[in-house]
Formats: structure tokens, C-alpha cells, sequence
């Protein structure tokens, strides 16, 4: 991983829709040598996939960053319990609050407290905090 590497990266972050040609532009090479760092990226599991960022509130979403207590030995097996959730789109192992940071959307608030509910039954779960998401920024 390079310079050029996390040019690209950064670019994507910025907008995933954005175009190889435009990268490639803006780095001064080929689409192609962008085509192939980021096959090499998405090889490698340093680009794990690409999302789109949604106002929750106008398609009818719930959303929460719910930070997830964990005894620190079932750390792992928590976390992928918690990747077969449909309704957790992201994981993060953190340092600080909370031993896990998961993303979770559900299409209604019933929905959202019952996979809040299902989380603190897993064996390990020391406590769930869920963040309610009111407004998205940006």
C-alpha cells in the first residue's frame, strides 16, 4: 500500500460512485492502474465494499451506532454472531465506551428494539447502548 493507494481509498470514501477515470485523473495514471490497485484493495480485504448513505428519516428507516459491552473472552464469538444480524450493515472493534460499534437499520422502531433485544440476549453481552439516529448531516 501507497501513496496512490490511499489516494484512492480516500477518494472512494469520499464518494464510491466516483469514477475510475476521475481518480485516475486526479493521480495523474490510467484507469486501469486504478482499475488494478483497487482489485488488489478489494483482494487484499482493504476495501471491503462500497455503501450508499441514506436520510433515514424520509424512506422510513431507523438507524442507531449501538455500542456493545462484551466479556473480553467472547469478544470474537460476539462479533460474528453479530455479522449474520440482516439488520447490522456495520461492525467496528473500538477502544473507549464500548467494546463493539455496530451500525444497525431496521424498518421500524419495533424492528430496531427488538435487534437491540435479540443483541443483549447473546451469551457474553454485558450491556447494549444504543445512539438513535435523529438526523443525518452529512
Amino acid at each position: 500500500m501507497d501513496e496512490r493507494d490511499l489516494t484512492i481509498l480516500l477518494n472512494l470514501l469520499r464518494n464510491a460512485r466516483i469514477t475510475k477515470t476521475s481518480i485516475a485523473e486526479k493521480l495523474g495514471v490510467s484507469e486501469t492502474a486504478v482499475r488494478k490497485r483497487i482489485e488488489k484493495l478489494e483482494e487484499q480485504r482493504i476495501l471491503l465494499g462500497y455503501r450508499a448513505i441514506l436520510d433515514f428519516k424520509k424512506v422510513g428507516l431507523f438507524a442507531s451506532f449501538t455500542g456493545i459491552d462484551v466479556e473480553p473472552e467472547q469478544i470474537w464469538k460476539v462479533m460474528n454472531a453479530l455479522k449474520d444480524f440482516e439488520e447490522v450493515f456495520a461492525l467496528y472493534l473500538t477502544s473507549g465506551d464500548h467494546t463493539i460499534l455496530a451500525e444497525i437499520i431496521a424498518e421500524s422502531f419495533e424492528k430496531l428494539k427488538e435487534v437491540h433485544d435479540k443483541i443483549s440476549g447473546l451469551s457474553g453481552v454485558k450491556r447494549v447502548c444504543p445512539s438513535i439516529v435523529l438526523e443525518v448531516v452529512k
